[in-house]
Order: structure tokens, then C-alpha cells, then sequence
């Protein structure tokens, strides 16, 4: 074990114009990297976070899953890690993980988090979808719900997020 060393993840980070995120782009990239560790992915990956504004994520929610509205965060997968065509210490292709700042800003409020923990939290979320969980039905979303708890227990957080509900999702058919 004293000859493990950190994967090298790598994260390509790109904002809209105008728009900015309520966390560091360091804070993302580490956040992303503590859930890739904790999740055991043993090769590198490659995730693409984009910050949009409300109108743009509504475009790709419309085009991707013909959703005519926005949303928080929408999560397009590539490859998985566990992929047996990827080459033995190949990088995964992960895929993109997408999030509107200000639709969230609004969200954190009604759930009593603060702008940035819903984001921390919303960051999660699309990262676990990429890894292969989902919250279709009751059990796949307690599974989820618990293991994004567990999760941001180990992220810097403004305040301590006591229960994941993923009901903000699943509630008016988001993913």
C-alpha cells in the first residue's frame, strides 16, 4: 500500500460567459477527484464540467432529453472506467457533467443548503451518474442518496448536509 499514489485525473472546466460558479475551480476538480477515488475507479479519467446559464442547460435538456425546460445538472455519459475495450491504464473518457449556478442558487434555497453545498452536492450527483447510478425507481435512488451523504461527509461543506433527497430530481422528471 506505501507505493499507491494518486491517479491523475484530468478535468476540463469551462464557463459561459457571465456566469460563475459558487465554488473554486480547484474546489471542483478536488471534489470530483475525492468521489473518483472513493468510487475505486483505478485509471485515470477525463470529465468535462461546464458552467451555463438557465437558457443554455434548457437547449441541451431539450436536445439530449427532449425536457423543454431547465434544470440543475445533466450528467452525459462516454465511457466507464470498468470499459473491458479500454487498454490496461488507457484514460476513460468519463463525459460531461453540466450545471446552471443560478437555476441551483434558487433550488439551495428551497432546501435550506447554501448556494455553494447545493453545488458541491449537484457536482456529486452528475459525477455518480457518470459512474453508473441512477434514482429511476425507490432503491437505485436510496442508494444514490446515501452514497452522496457519505460523500459530501468528506468535502469541505458550509454547513453539514443532514439528508440527500433526490426528490428535487425526480419530482418534475429530471435526471
Amino acid at each position: 500500500m506505501g507505493s499507491e499514489r494518486a491517479l491523475e485525473h484530468e478535468f476540463d472546466l469551462s464557463f459561459e460567459e457571465g456566469v460563475v460558479a459558487p465554488v473554486t475551480e480547484d474546489e471542483m476538480c478536488a471534489d470530483c477527484s475525492l468521489v473518483l477515488e472513493r468510487e475505486g475507479v483505478e485509471r485515470p479519467c477525463m470529465v468535462s464540467i461546464s458552467v451555463v446559464s438557465e437558457e443554455r442547460i434548457r437547449a441541451l435538456n431539450d436536445a439530449w432529453r427532449d425536457v423543454d425546460r431547465a434544470t440543475d445538472v445533466i450528467s452525459l455519459e462516454c465511457e466507464r472506467p470498468d470499459d473491458p475495450d479500454l487498454a490496461p491504464g488507457e484514460p476513460c473518457e468519463l463525459g460531461d457533467i453540466v450545471l446552471a449556478p443560478a437555476y441551483i442558487a434558487r433550488q439551495a434555497a428551497s432546501f435550506g443548503t447554501t448556494e455553494a453545498d447545493e453545488f458541491r452536492l449537484l457536482l456529486t450527483h452528475g459525477l455518480l451518474h457518470l459512474l453508473g447510478y441512477d434514482h429511476l425507481d425507490d432503491e437505485e435512488a436510496s442508494a444514490m442518496e446515501a452514497r452522496e451523504e457519505e460523500l459530501l461527509a468528506l468535502m469541505p461543506c458550509d454547513r453539514p448536509i443532514d439528508h440527500v433527497i433526490l426528490t428535487r430530481h425526480r419530482e418534475d422528471g429530471d435526471a
